[in-house]
């Protein structure tokens, strides 16, 4: 496993740097570094990596969370009070309808399959997106109109909203009856979500600033809580609870609470992300079966491009009535692409449950995050600064 650990870190790092040294996405090399090194090219992991592979890009999730909450703003978000909640879902429905009028076409699936495929595809990727909107803050771009703090927050409720798709989808598609309780968690979800989350990140803030523990031991305490926070949901599932939902809005709390204090932790997951980052997206590389990413390479790189027009066309809908210049309006609809945590999470999910169009949504979803994990990245990284403003 060391040696696993050590191939990892060292061929992420490397191949994301010289992809940095060709002004390409460092993500974009750790990904061709997780192909190559994964199972289905040179076979250089444990197979007790891979067994909990899962788990580790999880704690990259939550790192990623935790981050974006200590740098959140609440009050931010109500420059763009109804485009920020319509942000949440909406461009996520545009693609699943336009997932089912197209597939059927492209890809000769059955509409009930094309919506399983489009639930999956539907969700953008934290892993690419808050990282960058965390930098657009600190940088000071689009931050007077709440742009990268609208966008941040969408990425993270988006994810639920479209997992509670994917599980009513597939349950239609086994036999079974569609269950109205499971949309009415969704907003359940979410309240639960951030009323503890700020509760939590309330008090963890208070018993930090009582025993004057310093940056390190915050940091550490606050990661152990965030755990704890996604067990609740994962391994007790007592109630309809969004952890990943409530991990940011502990952030948002300690930011709220003491400005200072986040800053200094924030410092300190910075560094942790650096490590976190080539673990997620070598490991998110190494899901991905090239040979199965070939077989309907054409037709699945036609059909994701026009979803993504969908996507597009469904963020501007959020768009009307916010504020924003034409330019500010593209660059959300760029940042709003791209696609890697969800697709790796559980787009091999249809082929473990037996359903006939198992294989095209692991492939499918296996070029979308080749496709629009580097495009996305690089379509924010090339366009912030031409298209927001510097405060």
């Amino acid at each position: 496993m060391l040696i696993s650990i050590a191939i990892i870190l060292l061929s992420g790092l490397l191949l994301g740097k010289a992809c940095k040294a060709i002004r390409f996405p460092s993500l974009f090399g750790m990904i061709i570094a997780g192909i190559i090194i994964g199972p289905h090219v040179l076979n250089l992991i444990d197979s007790s990596i891979h067994d909990i592979s899962s788990d580790i890009r999880r704690i990259a999730l939550i790192i990623i969370l935790i981050r974006a909450g200590l740098k959140l703003d609440l009050s931010d978000l109500k420059k763009n009070g109804h485009s920020a909640v319509l942000m949440c879902f909406l461009p996520a429905c545009f693609e699943i309808v336009g997932m089912v009028i197209l597939a059927p076409v492209i890809l000769g699936m059955s509409r009930l399959d094309a919506a399983i495929l489009g639930a999956v595809i539907g969700a953008v990727s934290p892993a690419v997106i808050v990282p960058r909107m965390i930098k657009l803050i600190d940088e000071g771009y689009g931050t007077n109109k709440g742009i990268p703090q609208m966008i941040l927050a969408g990425a993270s409720v988006d994810d639920v909203f479209v997992i509670v798709m994917f599980t009513t989808f597939t349950g239609l598609a086994q036999g079974e009856n569609v269950d109205i309780m499971a949309f009415v968690n969704i907003p359940l979800s979410i309240i639960t979500g951030v009323v503890i989350g700020l509760i939590v990140g309330y008090i963890l803030y208070l018993v930090m600033n009582k025993f004057q523990m310093n940056s390190i031991i915050r940091t550490i305490a606050v990661l152990c809580i965030s755990f704890v926070l996604s067990a609740v949901e994962t391994d007790l599932n007592l109630f309809p609870f969004a952890s990943l939902i409530a991990i940011m809005c502990l952030g948002v709390a300690i930011r709220r609470a003491d400005k200072d204090m986040a800053v200094e932790i924030s410092g300190q997951y910075n560094k942790l992300w650096v490590v976190a980052e080539v673990f997620l997206f070598v490991l998110v590389g190494a899901s991905v079966a090239i040979d199965q990413a070939l077989t309907e390479g054409v037709n699945a790189i036609i059909l994701i491009l026009l979803i993504l027009l969908f996507r597009m066309a469904g963020v501007f809908v959020c768009m009307i009535g916010a504020r924003l210049s034409i330019r500010e309006k593209i660059f959300c609809m760029i940042a709003y692409t791209p696609k890697a945590t969800v697709q790796a999470a559980i787009g091999g999910l249809p082929l473990a449950m037996g359903l006939a169009c198992g294989q095209t949504v692991l492939t499918v979803s296996v070029i979308a995050i080749l496709l629009t994990a580097p495009l996305g990245a690089f379509g924010i990284d090339l366009t912030y600064k031409k298209f927001l403003q510097h405060s």
